[in-house]
Order: C-alpha cells, then sequence, then structure tokens
C-alpha cells in the first residue's frame, strides 16, 4: 500500500475500533511500518475514532519524527516490535475493556509458575488467530522498559518455535501485530471477545489433543 493509502486505513481502522467500543476518549494507538523502513504512528493523546490522515506523525527509520503532530509516547515499544518481528506491519495497543478486567484479577494460570498467559485456550479460533498471549509486568504508560521486555520475550518465543503476535500490558491493555491494520485489528477482535467469553463462562482450556489437531490441521502455534 502507498504512504497515502496507510495513512486512510489507520483512521478507518482506528474509526471502527472506536465505534465498536474497543477504544475510549484518547486510549491506544496504531503503527504501520512504511516501505522505506519509517513509521506512521497515531499522534499523543489523539483519539482514534477522529483521526486526521494528514496529522498522524511520519518517523523515519532512526525513530525520529519527521512530521505531524507529536507522536505516540509508545513509539518505542512499536520499534521494538517491529525490529522483533520482520513480518509485522501493523502494530495495535488498545485499553479494551474485557482485557484490562482479566489482567486486574488472578490469572488462570497463576498456580504454575512459567505460565504467565493472560487467556486459556478455550476456543479453536483463539489458539490458530491468536495464540499465547504473555502478560508483560506493570510499568508507567510510556516507559521504554517495556519495549524491551516485549521484544525479549518475542525472541524467547520465536526461538521455541512459537511465535507470538500479541502481549498483555498488566493494567493497560494488549499489544497485537501483524502484517496490515485489518489482520492486527482481527487479531485485537478475537483476542477481546475471547476474554469476554472467559468472564463469562471460566470454560475449560481445549484438551492437548484438540490442541494438537489444530496445530497439524491448521499449523496453530501453540
Amino acid at each position: 500500500m502507498t504512504e497515502s493509502a496507510l495513512r486512510d486505513e489507520i483512521c478507518r481502522v482506528g474509526e471502527s475500533l472506536f465505534a465498536r467500543g474497543y477504544l475510549h476518549a484518547t486510549a491506544g494507538n496504531i503503527s504501520v511500518r512504511l516501505p522505506d523502513g519509517g513509521y506512521l504512528i497515531t499522534p499523543t493523546d489523539a483519539c482514534l475514532g477522529t483521526l486526521d490522515p494528514a496529522r498522524l506523525a511520519h518517523v523515519n527509520a532512526e525513530g525520529v519524527q519527521t512530521a505531524g503532530d507529536r507522536a505516540s509516547k509508545t513509539l518505542t515499544l512499536h520499534r521494538r516490535i517491529y525490529g522483533a518481528d520482520p513480518q509485522a506491519g501493523c502494530v495495535i495497543h488498545t485499553h479494551s475493556t474485557h482485557l484490562v478486567a482479566l489482567s486486574l484479577a488472578p490469572r488462570w494460570g497463576a498456580d504454575t509458575p512459567t505460565s504467565d498467559d493472560l487467556l486459556p485456550p478455550i476456543t479453536p479460533y483463539f489458539v490458530m488467530k491468536v495464540g499465547h498471549v504473555p502478560m508483560i509486568p506493570y510499568h508507567r504508560p510510556g516507559d521504554p522498559v517495556v519495549g524491551e521486555l516485549v521484544a525479549q520475550r518475542m525472541t524467547r518465543m520465536q526461538a521455541a518455535g512459537i511465535p507470538i503476535r500479541a502481549v498483555m500490558l498488566e493494567r493497560l491493555g494488549p499489544t497485537v501485530w501483524h502484517g496490515s491494520p485489518a489482520e492486527a485489528s482481527a487479531v485485537l477482535e478475537e483476542l477481546e471477545e475471547t476474554a469476554r467469553l472467559w468472564l463469562l463462562t471460566g470454560a475449560a482450556p481445549l484438551t492437548p489433543d484438540q490442541i494438537d489437531e489444530l496445530r497439524q490441521q491448521f499449523g496453530a502455534a501453540w
């Protein structure tokens, strides 16, 4: 997509997510990677439901802003995700209600010291479309340490053969990434819906055999 088309797509996705309650007030941010190695990212304290394509922040490959309104304070996090996953073309961060609620409550796997997954694998589409969602311990909004923690976790999961496309920032919200704004938005929607189902039902996870079938049939990374 051209830069102009990507600007329009960021605004389209932001408006859609805002209208359906995945975002509120000025919470959340969206970025895309440009063909020249730079980025577009939503401005700090902008309402994603009323974005202006011309006012999106343009950042060069070195992370220096060259145009637009002041870039979101989460720019460092976004750039670390792009650096850790060459296939990532869009990053979305929201404060989605059910996901934040889950991060405020005891986790389902908290009795397993090695597990920091936010959610159990309760539906096949969560396993196939989202995958593991590690919880990243709380740091203030915009803290550059978060980018380092997320990049480290991505690298560890990739080395284990289980790549991820989402993390949960404790008390803040999910951050997801994929090849395009539409694909990243779909990951976010599936993730928030799974959180809502889990809060409503507390359903038992899929069995190991059921998950292995999803791996074999659909290449699920779980």
